[in-house]
């Protein structure tokens, strides 16, 4: 069970404090079994990573470039994630392919250069509002599967988010049955082409009071928690709900 914190854009050096109450809340949830990963904006990478050498909470950064290195203002690479202490990166967020028009090739090349610079790609997919309510909820997250993480990716070191879009920030949740059928459909989708399991986490407005019954889901295999992750208490508390699993 993996519990993902995406700091979005949120966060300044006066974030340690918060942060060193996730160090020190961090065994509650460890010893029971459970990793934890936390995404803070890329300037805080390095201060977190420093901190984190005492505890069991790893770091990870919220998007890089496709390219190791070169002309390309504003951007990050995979490689300089990894040199600032990042274990893994998070693609294809909802926000950076409605943002950004990123494009599912894109985030698989963004993907593909994480995995090559020995990061741990967290790639995220899901449906808008508009595409649920036409019912091709099943049909965009399958394309998104098929050409976001494509088969030459290496599955030891791939995680994929599922997140509805409707319900990133908004206190919304699809129900228990909606999220155990799309999270059926990436679980088929994955074993079509990897022989290695990969996790699975769900996303979307997860917080402590929904947290057991959330990750109790079959082919749940934790949480990208947004805004529920920028407070000790609250990211804790969705760890320590999550049930064991066999």
């Amino acid at each position: 069970m993996l519990i993902a914190g995406n700091w979005k854009m949120n966060g300044t050096p006066d974030s340690m404090e918060e942060f060193g109450r996730m160090i020190a809340r961090a065994p509650e949830a460890t010893a029971r079994g459970i990793d934890l990963l936390v995404c803070p904006p890329a300037v805080l990478i390095s201060k977190f990573a420093d901190r984190a050498t005492v505890s069991k909470i790893a770091i990870g950064g919220q998007d890089c470039h496709p390219k190791e290195k070169g002309a390309h203002t504003g951007d990050i690479s995979a490689e300089m994630l990894a040199a600032c202490g990042a274990s893994a990166v998070i693609v294809g967020h909802s926000e950076r392919r409605a943002d950004h028009g990123e494009t599912n090739q894109l985030v698989a090349e963004k993907a593909a250069a994480a995995q090559r610079a020995g990061l741990t790609a967290i790639v995220c997919v899901g449906e808008t509002e508009a595409e649920r309510d036409a019912g091709q909820t099943e049909s965009v997250v399958a394309a998104q599967v098929d050409a976001s993480a494509p088969p030459s990716l290496d599955a030891a070191k791939l995680v994929i988010a599922y997140e509805p879009v409707w319900a990133i920030g908004t206190g919304r949740t699809p129900s228990v049955e909606d999220v155990a059928a799309v999270h059926a459909l990436i679980r088929a989708k994955l074993e079509e082409r990897f022989d290695v399991p990969v996790r699975i986490l769900y996303g979307g407005s997860v917080k402590p009071s929904n947290a057991a019954e959330l990750l109790a889901v079959e082919n749940v295999d934790g949480a990208l928690v947004g805004g529920a992750s920028l407070k000790a208490d609250d990211f804790l508390g969705i760890a320590i709900a999550a049930p064991k699993k066999g």
